[in-house]
């Protein structure tokens, strides 16, 4: 009988989860105060299960001292408007108090000289009150007969202000013995109001974490959704039935509330106007005077760029309707492009840099994503300027050298590649017997064109020098991917006789597959049908077969020394677009790289949490003590230790960090993108366009005042120090 009702009893049990913050079990709280009023959110996901999200928490008599009742449900209504809206429907409220050792030694000793014959507790005694049909009041436990101190008129208020339901958490003080937790006692419970009883026992699970601070650390969750690919077999039903089970616990709600619990506690404290004026010292007046000087000095300078880029914007512009700045934009289109890019990040730096939100602010995790989201703009920019200062300044010490080096590989590929590599081709290339007439038609076509356009570039030589200055100084400006983009451009140029051989190449070698492809079919009896995309019979005349015959006797002859000079002068076009897509990728990678998000994780790793887990440090509940003692009273069940845990988080690693950011460098290289692009090759197609790596996007060009900007830009300045 006795294990029945200990079944039933087990069966039957609340659990209750307390989310602890670490500092409220200091030392520094249970020498301070007989109590502690608690503060947070109640979340209930299921009639048998209740999370007590404890955000902070203050002493009787400090509240006494500074505060009414109503200033604190007025200070409390504050605080839940500045919360999400997640934890707006929650509502913070009062959810308790937790009895310090000096009172809950006191009012156990008496209690029980009083109740020395039943040994009962008073919480016991209330719940039979309930039971019998008596009436008792749960939003005024000092009525009841549990003990608890009144609060009658603050949780009235905070019932009428949020529509919240009655319920009541009073914790007691418990020694620990963990030392590796750092702190000086963990709370049990006492008893719970919850749905119109008086719980005096529950399976308790209290969860000690630190709490989180913008700048320091906060909690994450991360999901992971797997797809499968082949459809599995019919499922076990107990699989089925998992899926259909209640939640036994609202993690994203909880991991919200104890990310919001340090701006909660804000906001009520300076609500009550427990901060006073005094608390700012000269030091931080002399900071807040330093700062603002910093804002007004880079206001200017920003508002300074800002008009030098309108003028260039609208001389780019008027310059647009003419055919040589056309020409040009379309001539050094990556250097185009990459200077529209800087020239957006100076232009927005002080809107992404504004202040995004009073909510973004509650949520840490918010705030953090916020925060690096508007820092990675001028980073980037920063950091792209100062590697270009430092590749600018190199490349002006060393001009000269740099000079005779470009000049000796340009005279290497033209004379020892090109040169020689169509002199081979006009013989007999590793033993191919090639048509000595069309072999020396294209030799001399491509040595003509090689030699032309080498005179133009060899009789330019003096400019080169300043075409150096030129990519150094605009590395010192704006930055070295304009440099890098600069030098794209350049090789691109001269490089060109390349691109247009191999251009007239393929397309004769196009033509003639094609020509090839075409009289096959006829010889086949097949036609090509162009709309429907397949091959249809097709009679041909004896007239069409013999001159199909007559055609395809000397293309397929001549195809060899077609494809020959195809395949060398595709080699040296794929060779020079390989460096320029490698160029591109490293332009795309300055980018695209989170310097902001490495900065910060090397200086303070748990700023990126990447998930939960939970250490538990005492097991025990209980429900399983009552198990093993066959029978259990309340005084007993309260001052058995809960189970106690601390929760943790897991921290990204460098590459889950940083890889993401990566997805424009290798947007590009898709399957369907590189087949076709492969398939244009072998086809004779021309590959002069391969897959890139994307830019940033672009935007919109910002038109305001001066005056406005120089407004925008100081206070974007200002709201980094808040």
């Amino acid at each position: 009988m006795l294990d029945f009702e200990i079944a039933k009893k087990k069966k039957m049990s609340i659990k209750c989860r307390v989310w602890w913050p670490k500092e409220i079990s200091s030392s520094k709280f249970s020498s301070s105060s007989r109590s502690l009023l608690l503060f947070g959110w109640f979340v209930s996901c299921s009639p048998s299960c209740l999370d007590v999200v404890v955000a902070f928490a203050y002493s009787d008599d400090f509240l006494a001292l500074h505060s009414s009742d109503s200033a604190i449900q007025e200070a409390i209504y504050h605080a839940n408007e500045a919360m999400p809206v997640t934890l707006q429907k929650s509502s913070l409220t009062v959810l308790g108090r937790c009895v310090l050792p000096f009172e809950n030694t006191l009012h156990v000793h008496n209690f029980n000289m009083i109740n020395h014959d039943q040994n009962l507790h008073s919480c016991n005694y209330a719940e039979d009150f309930l039971l019998n049909g008596q009436q008792t009041s749960l939003a005024n436990p000092a009525n009841s007969s549990c003990g608890c101190v009144d609060y009658d008129g603050l949780l009235e208020q905070c019932k009428h202000a949020f529509h919240c339901s009655s319920i009541w958490i009073q914790l007691v003080h418990d020694a620990c013995s963990y030392s590796s937790i750092e702190i000086a006692w963990i709370p049990t419970l006492d008893h719970l109001h919850w749905n119109g009883k008086v719980l005096p026992s529950a399976e308790l699970h209290v969860m000690i974490y630190e709490t989180p601070r913008y700048g320091s650390h906060h909690f994450a969750i991360n999901f992971c959704s797997t797809k499968l690919t082949k459809c599995p077999t019919k499922r076990p039903k107990w699989v089925e039935e998992l899926y259909h089970k209640p939640q036994l616990i609202d993690l994203d709600t909880v991991i919200l509330a104890i990310n919001c619990s340090s701006a909660a506690n804000i906001y009520f404290y300076k609500d009550l106007g427990l901060q006073s004026s005094s608390q700012q010292s000269v030091l931080c007046m002399f900071l807040n005077f330093i700062w603002r000087l910093l804002a007004i000095v880079v206001a200017t300078c920003s508002t300074f760029l800002y008009i030098v880029l309108q003028f260039f914007n609208k001389v780019v512009g008027s310059g647009s309707n003419f055919w040589l700045c056309t020409t040009l934009t379309n001539i050094f289109s990556n250097t185009w492009k990459n200077i529209q890019v800087r020239c957006h990040q100076f232009l927005y730096w002080p809107i992404v840099l504004d202040e995004i939100g009073l909510r973004s602010r509650a949520s840490v995790e918010y705030a953090e994503k916020a925060g690096l989201q508007r820092h990675s703009l001028w980073s980037s920019a920063v950091i792209d300027v100062f590697l270009g200062n430092f590749v600018g300044y190199a490349l002006l010490i060393h001009a000269e050298d740099l000079l005779e080096w470009f000049s000796t590989i340009a005279i290497h590929f033209t004379d020892d590649v090109l040169r020689t590599g169509c002199v081979w081709l006009m013989g007999v290339p590793a033993g191919f017997k090639l048509n000595t007439e069309l072999a020396g038609v294209f030799g001399i076509i491509s040595l003509n064109a090689i030699q032309i356009w080498s005179t133009l570039w060899f009789s330019a030589a003096d400019v080169f020098s300043y075409v150096i200055k030129a990519v150094a100084l605009s590395g010192i400006l704006l930055g070295m991917t304009i440099s890098v983009a600069l030098i794209s451009d350049m090789i691109a140029i001269a490089t060109f006789h390349v691109n247009i051989l191999e251009y007239w190449i393929s397309l004769l070698y196009s033509l003639q597959i094609q020509a090839l492809t075409a009289l096959w079919r006829l010889f086949r009896g097949r036609k090509w049908n162009p709309l429907r995309q397949r091959l249809d019979s097709y009679e041909y005349s004896v007239e069409q077969h013999v001159v199909g015959s007559l055609l395809f006797t000397p293309l397929l002859l001549l195809l060899p020394t077609t494809s020959v000079f195809y395949i060398f002068f595709a080699i040296m076009n794929l060779t020079i677009i390989f460096f320029l897509t490698l160029i591109e990728i490293i332009i795309s990678i300055i980018h695209d790289t989170p310097y902001s998000k490495i900065l910060i994780w090397l200086v303070s790793s748990k700023r990126f949490p990447s998930g939960i887990w939970f250490e538990t440090l005492h097991c025990q509940s209980v429900s399983d003590a009552s198990s093993a003692d066959g029978s259990l009273n309340n005084v007993e069940a309260r001052k058995f230790a809960p189970i106690l845990s601390l929760l943790h988080s897991n921290i990204f690693s460098f590459g889950q960090l940083a890889f993401p950011h990566y997805k424009n460098v290798c947007s590009g290289f898709q399957y369907k993108t590189l087949r076709s692009a492969i398939s244009g090759i072998l086809t004779g197609k021309s590959n002069s366009t391969m897959p890139r790596p994307e830019v940033p996007p672009e935007m919109p060009w910002m038109s305001v005042s001066y005056k406005d900007y120089w407004y925008i830009c100081y206070n974007a300045v200002l709201a980094c120090l808040q």
